[in-house]
């Protein structure tokens, strides 16, 4: 009797093939957008709460909470402007010196708060930077985000206070207005960002800064006009961003103003310039800083 061969091929046929390529590579842009979505609405939930934890230190054991956070500032810059306006009668452009100062001092001091208030924000959210959720991209937009706003506020009711309560014979140009308040949040931002990393790596910075910063109030045309600064001195404080950003704010309420001096290449590409570096800095040596 004759046997047949057995076979060698297995009885239930060749292993199955892999999955065609095209199909995994058609996968992988999906996961990689669900990924980037889910990180995405992570970092949005983390700054919506940073900002909120912001609202709540803010002033958030006096009665008021929040409201002190605008009442403060605009309430000083009024009193100011009030005390000025008895010693100085008459502005070097319009009828009122009030309206005058407040052009020059609102920018200025809107920049010296998102600059210092960005410039601590990794050191303020040390603590939370432990957690995975949280990154310092996420402290610092909490912070360039809720002082914008405040700093917005402020302006708006010193603004709207001065022309209620005095005639100013000023025309606001909004979109002019809102140009001004964009150069002045950048360059805070900026400057800011910057001094993170600075302030966190160098040591000595942050006093050498704030020495630094002293003559900058008088030195941003805050008390006098810019086309009256004599040369060679105009041309030297032409490079200080704070004088084309209150220069601006100037020409947004006094239409008969040209300020040609102002230059938004210049405010913008510095800004941004500052912005990204400080940031690169911050994202190459923050673990370091954090740590050291």
């Amino acid at each position: 009797m004759i046997r047949m061969s057995q076979s060698t091929t297995p009885r239930h046929g060749p292993p199955a093939a892999p999955l065609p390529q095209r199909k995994t590579a058609a996968q992988g842009p999906r996961v990689l957008k669900e990924v980037r979505k889910h990180r995405s609405f992570a970092s949005l939930r983390a700054i919506t709460a940073l900002i909120l934890r912001e609202v709540q230190t803010s002033n958030g054991r006096a009665s008021g909470g929040y409201f002190w956070a605008v009442a403060e500032p605009a309430g000083g810059i009024m009193l100011l402007t009030l005390i000025f306006s008895v010693t100085f009668a008459l502005p070097p452009i319009g009828t009122s010196f009030a309206m005058f100062y407040a052009t020059g001092m609102v920018p200025f001091l809107g920049y010296m708060d998102i600059s210092n208030k960005v410039a601590s924000s990794v050191r303020y959210s040390m603590a939370l930077l432990s957690y995975p959720a949280v990154t310092f991209m996420d402290a610092l937009l909490a912070r360039i985000a809720f002082n914008a706003i405040t700093q917005v506020m402020v302006a708006t009711v010193i603004f709207t206070a001065i022309m209620m309560t005095s005639e100013t014979r000023t025309d606001p140009q909004m979109d002019l207005i809102a140009i001004g308040l964009a150069m002045m949040i950048l360059t805070g931002a900026a400057i800011g960002v910057m001094n993170c990393f600075l302030f966190e790596a160098v040591s000595w910075w942050q006093p050498l800064w704030a020495i630094f910063m002293k003559p900058f109030f008088l030195l941003s045309c805050i008390f006098f006009m810019f086309d009256d600064v004599p040369q060679p001195y105009q041309d030297w404080l032409w490079w200080n961003p704070l004088i084309h950003v209150i220069g601006q704010m100037r020409r947004s309420f006094y239409p008969q103003y040209a300020g040609e001096y102002v230059s938004y290449t210049y405010v913008f590409g510095l800004g941004l310039g500052l912005f990204a570096l400080g940031l690169a800095l911050l994202v190459r040596y923050h673990r370091d800083l954090q740590n050291s």
